[in-house]
C-alpha cells in the first residue's frame, strides 16, 4: 500500500495534500528533512518542487507493507506549522487527505463531473466480465451493495431516492397501468412498481449476468423482483430494447409509462450531441415515443446538475422530435453519488 501526502504552497487548489500561497518566493531553507527525517523506520520519498514563484509543492510518499502503521499526524502536522510563517503573510496553507494506491481494493470512483469520491468500499462482492461490460457489486459500509458497469455507478442499495425519482416521485398513480422498463438491471424499478396496482410490468434487460448478480448480491434494492422472471403481472425480457421496442411498435402495442434506465446523457468533450451515445439516445427516444400513450409519461435519468451544458443539449434533442413533447426536470440528491442528479418526466403536447 501507497499512501501520498503533499505539502503545497499555493494560490489555488491542487491534487495535493498541503497547500499555500504566497506573494514571495518561499525560503529554502524548509525544515522538511529535520522533520520527517528519524520519525520511522518507514520508507519515505520526498518531493519539493517549486512551481512559480509563489507556488511550492511538497509531496510525502510513504511505502507500507503488510498492515504496519504510517507516518502518523504529527510529523506532518509539524511541517505545516514551519512551513506557515515561511510562506509569509496573507499567504494559504492547504493540507489535502492523503491519497491510497496499491491497496487490494481500488476506493476511487469519479462524479459525472469529473471529481474524485473516495468510498468507503470493504469488499467485492461480485465481479465479472459480460458479454457487455464488466460488472461489480461492491460492499460499501454506508450505501450497502452498490452496483458498478465499466467502473460507472449505478445505483447502490441505499439509492432510493433514485428509484422513486425515476418513477415519478409519487406524482403518478400506477393502479391499471401498463409499464414498460428500458434497462433497471439492479430491479430497483420492478421492485417499486410490484408494490402498486399495476395491471403489467414488462422490463428490458440486455445483460442477463447484472439481473444474476443483483438477484443475489443487492437484496435491499431489488427484493424479491428478480427471483423469477416472469409473473402475474411482470415479464422481465432479458434482449436488446432496440429490436424489442420495434416489435411492440410493430404490433400496436402501447404503454402508460415508459421508464428509461438505460444510461445518463452523453458527455461530449466538444460539447456537441454527436457520436454514437448521441445517435443510442435519440433512438431510444423515437422508438419510446412510438409505443407510449398519447396520454403516456415518459420518465429517465438526465445526468449531474453540475452539467448544465449537457442537460441543455439534451432539451434542445427533445425539441426535435417528431412529436412536440413537454417536460419538467426534478434534482435529486442520490445517496452514493455524492451529487445531485437530474430527472425528467416527458410528455406530449396536447
Amino acid at each position: 500500500n501507497t499512501t501520498t501526502t503533499t505539502t503545497t504552497t499555493t494560490s489555488s487548489s491542487s491534487t495535493t495534500s498541503t497547500s499555500s500561497s504566497s506573494s514571495s518566493a518561499p525560503s529554502p531553507k524548509l525544515p522538511v528533512v529535520r522533520l520527517l527525517h528519524g520519525v520511522s523506520d518507514l520508507s519515505l520519498h520526498v518531493t519539493v518542487r517549486l512551481v512559480a514563484p509563489a507556488l511550492l509543492s511538497i509531496d510525502v510518499t510513504e511505502t507500507l507493507v503488510g498492515g504496519e502503521d504510517g507516518l502518523g499526524e504529527s510529523p506532518l502536522d509539524a511541517l505545516c506549522a514551519a512551513l506557515r510563517p515561511l510562506a509569509g503573510a496573507g499567504a494559504s496553507l492547504f493540507r489535502f487527505p492523503p491519497l491510497v494506491r496499491g491497496t487490494p481494493i481500488n476506493p476511487y470512483v469519479p462524479t459525472a463531473d469529473g471529481l474524485l469520491i473516495q468510498y468507503d468500499f470493504d469488499g467485492v462482492a461480485y465481479e465479472a466480465q459480460s458479454e457487455f461490460q464488466n460488472i461489480k457489486i461492491m460492499s460499501s459500509r454506508q450505501f450497502g451493495g452498490m452496483l458498478l458497469l465499466d467502473d460507472d455507478p449505478n445505483l447502490a442499495e441505499s439509492d432510493l431516492p433514485y428509484t422513486n425519482a425515476i418513477t415519478g416521485n409519487g406524482r403518478i398513480d400506477y393502479t391499471g397501468k401498463r409499464v414498460l422498463i428500458l434497462g433497471g438491471g439492479d430491479g430497483g424499478i420492478l421492485k417499486v412498481l410490484l408494490q402498486q396496482k399495476v395491471e403489467f410490468v414488462y422490463m428490458v434487460e440486455i445483460d442477463g449476468m447484472v439481473l444474476e448478480a443483483c438477484q443475489k448480491h443487492m437484496k435491499r434494492a431489488c427484493g424479491t423482483s428478480l427471483d423469477a422472471l416472469k409473473g402475474d403481472n411482470y415479464e422481465v425480457v432479458v434482449a436488446d430494447c432496440i429490436p424489442w421496442l420495434k416489435e411492440q411498435a410493430g404490433s400496436g402495442r402501447l404503454f402508460d409509462v415508459v421508464i428509461n434506465d438505460l444510461t445518463a446523457i452523453p458527455v461530449t468533450p466538444d460539447g456537441l450531441p454527436t457520436g454514437d451515445q448521441w445517435d443510442f439516445l435519440r433512438l431510444i427516444l423515437e422508438l419510446s415515443f412510438n409505443v407510449l400513450k398519447p396520454d403516456g409519461r415518459y420518465f429517465t435519468q438526465g445526468n449531474s446538475a453540475n452539467l448544465p451544458s449537457s442537460l441543455a443539449t439534451y432539451e434542445e434533442q427533445l425539441g426535435q422530435l417528431a412529436k412536440p413533447v413537454a417536460f419538467s426536470k426534478e434534482v435529486v440528491t442520490v445517496p452514493s453519488y455524492h451529487e445531485q442528479w437530474v430527472f425528467y418526466e416527458i410528455w406530449f403536447k396536447a
